[in-house]
């Protein structure tokens, strides 16, 4: 075994081979939790949605299918660099693999800041759900409880998704870190690899959601 791989290499672990297989099997048993969580929450929406269809459809017209599908096509790009940079870690590309990272980082900021920005204008609109809520559906008053009820969903989901953004960028920080000074390589990769499955199950939910809420 090579010094590289010694020092990857934790001491509960007889090989890299097994803490791979190890590590990544914590992270699928992490994204199922992740998608009962967001699953729980996906019925609930769909059941409150199929309970008042109307006033669930008159909120989804609130909102920017123009700025929803930017971030969607911004999300769907950085699984593209997020991809690339497990590529280059596979091949130690040292400079490569921190420029995809730093790409990848940069379309998540993009997308959390435009979800500010339409956060912003709910918010000025009266429609942030509780106390602020003072937005009234003028041509059907009786929707505007369940519009409420659906930009409750809206922000819930939606913020919770956001956070997870929140955090992988937190985590991408970490990786540029890592791999500009060279801890990545042929003969171990697994921790990058790791990083872009948690980085696509997040994009994956933001394509549930979409849909969901911006064009049903």
């Amino acid at each position: 075994m090579s010094h590289s791989e010694t020092s990857a290499l934790a001491h509960h672990f007889d090989s890299l081979e097994q803490q791979k297989e190890a590590s990544t099997l914590g992270m699928w048993l992490f994204l199922v939790q992740e998608i009962m969580f967001f699953g729980g929450l996906f019925m609930c929406y769909l059941l409150y949605r199929w309970k008042d269809s109307e006033a669930f459809a008159a909120g989804s017209h609130e909102l920017s299918i123009t700025l929803g599908g930017f971030n969607t096509v911004v999300l769907i790009g950085s699984s593209l660099t997020m991809a690339l940079a497990v590529w280059g870690a596979q091949q130690a590309k040292r400079k490569f693999t921190t420029l995809m990272l730093i790409l990848t980082l940069l379309l998540g900021g993009i997308f959390v800041g435009v979800k500010g920005y339409e956060y912003s204008a709910h918010i000025h609109e009266g429609l942030f759900p509780g106390s602020m809520f003072t937005y009234v559906h003028h041509e059907n008053p009786q929707l505007t409880p369940g519009i409420q009820l659906f930009m409750t969903f809206y922000f819930t989901m939606t913020g919770l998704h956001a956070l997870h953004m929140i955090i992988g960028a937190g985590l991408l920080l970490w990786f540029i870190k890592r791999t500009w000074r060279g801890d990545f390589g042929p003969e171990y990769y697994s921790p990058v690899e790791i990083m872009g499955l948690y980085w696509h199950f997040v994009d994956i939910v933001w394509i549930f959601l979409f849909p969901l809420l911006y064009l049903v």
